[in-house]
């Protein structure tokens, strides 16, 4: 075989001058060989050669040919599939309805879920195969992964999940001659394993009771029967949902959001002061020192920032669940960072995407994205181990034929 190889390549020198003549044979032979292929099919598939005695009276004869043009790694190839009468010929190597010999379409889908723009996947696709492929080309192409969409938010979970997080980030969209603002709610999950996953993204304008309720009732309807700890940032409406579908869970307000909240309302020269008394608070070891840290703070700042006194107040329950679990489970829920670590990659990805034509368009461009940040997500969590060992001890009946 390597003789044949060889022989062939001081055929296809000889008449080559440049790197475009190389191309350009090659090219050639690479037509002839899949001609030839499809001729040996055709005959595979009457049972006699080509001008053969064998065809007479066979009930099946060949029919001339159709063109075809393909996409290849060498450029737009035309071929001539041959055709029987009774029309049952299918190719094999070169499928009835295929255009793209060299899974082009998987490269293109490929490069717009690493945030490439369509200028630069057009430009991209004429320097290495020179062909052209429009920015309407890369949205028909793209558009073939909407049912995988679909079936992914659709997809069954598993039944128990000890900590979910819940955060937004937000895009610009498209919508009836004018650019808004529309947030992708994901809610993120970390299985009995540690591991982390998100069970589903959510697009849309507003937060409110009902839009929760939605999404925890989706998620129940799709097999979550419980969640032990949901720890988020100040979404509004959420507390009250997910208290309907799932009454037993603790929530954990982000106290990294509450700080940075805090913060808006405190003059530059006040900020340290402030925060020194504030970490006293949030990094106490018992909910009791907390309390009587909180009352100090107050005493101290309450007459100079009283909407930042109000604020803790209105939120202490939520603010301070995360006191009742050892540190190891604390240093997970008491910030929503987890599934703000995901949006941060998933920012890298789309930012050269100014403003999204539809919402499904930033439903593609979401899901392509997950899929590659989530390949990733093949280890427990950090600590782990001693995470799960104490929410069996604490959640024992919850987790019964979970472990």
């Amino acid at each position: 075989m390597q003789d044949v190889k060889d022989r062939l390549a001081r055929e296809v020198a000889k008449d080559c001058k440049t790197v475009e003549d190389v191309h350009n044979t090659l090219k050639d032979l690479f037509r002839r060989t899949l001609q030839e292929i499809l001729e040996t099919e055709m005959s595979d598939h009457l049972g006699y050669e080509k001008h053969s005695v064998e065809g007479n009276n066979s009930g099946n004869s060949r029919n001339g040919y159709s063109r075809k043009t393909i996409q290849t790694r060498m450029g737009e190839t035309e071929l001539a599939i041959p055709r029987d009468r009774n029309g049952e010929f299918e190719p094999h190597i070169i499928k009835k309805y295929e255009k793209n010999a060299s899974e082009l379409e998987q490269q293109i889908i490929a490069m717009y879920a690493k945030g490439m723009s369509t200028r630069d996947i057009e430009a991209h696709m004429r320097d290495i195969y020179g062909i052209d492929v429009s920015a309407e080309l890369v949205s028909k192409i793209t558009d073939k992964v909407m049912p995988l969409v679909t079936e992914w938010q659709c997809r069954p979970l598993e039944r128990i999940y000890p900590i979910v997080f819940l955060d937004a980030i937000h895009f610009k969209v498209r919508k009836d001659n004018r650019i808004v603002t529309k947030a992708a709610y994901s809610v993120l999950g970390l299985d009995v394993q540690g591991r982390k996953d998100i069970l589903g993204i959510w697009i849309g304008e507003s937060e409110t009771a009902s839009f929760w309720l939605s999404v925890c009732n989706d998620l129940k309807n799709r097999g979550v029967e419980d969640i032990l700890i949901a720890s988020k940032d100040g979404l509004t409406g959420f507390s009250e949902a997910i208290n309907s579908v799932f009454p037993r869970t603790s929530i954990q307000l982000c106290v990294i959001h509450q700080i940075r909240n805090s913060m808006k309302y405190i003059s530059f020269k006040d900020r340290k002061p402030v925060m020194a008394d504030l970490k006293q608070v949030y990094q106490a070891a018992t909910l009791d020192e907390a309390e009587f840290a909180f009352e100090m703070f107050k005493e101290k700042w309450g007459k100079k920032f009283p909407l930042v006194i109000r604020s803790w107040e209105n939120n202490w329950l939520e603010l301070t669940t995360y006191f009742a679990f050892p540190r190891e489970i604390r240093r997970l829920i008491y910030t929503t960072n987890t599934v703000e670590a995901y949006h941060r990659q998933l920012r890298k990805i789309t930012k050269t995407k100014t403003a999204f034509p539809t919402d499904d368009a930033l439903r593609k461009i979401v899901y392509l994205a997950t899929m590659e940040i989530t390949k990733k997500w093949t280890m427990p969590v950090q600590n782990w181990a001693e995470c799960i060992s104490q929410f069996a001890i604490q959640y024992g009946d919850r987790l019964s034929g979970a472990l």
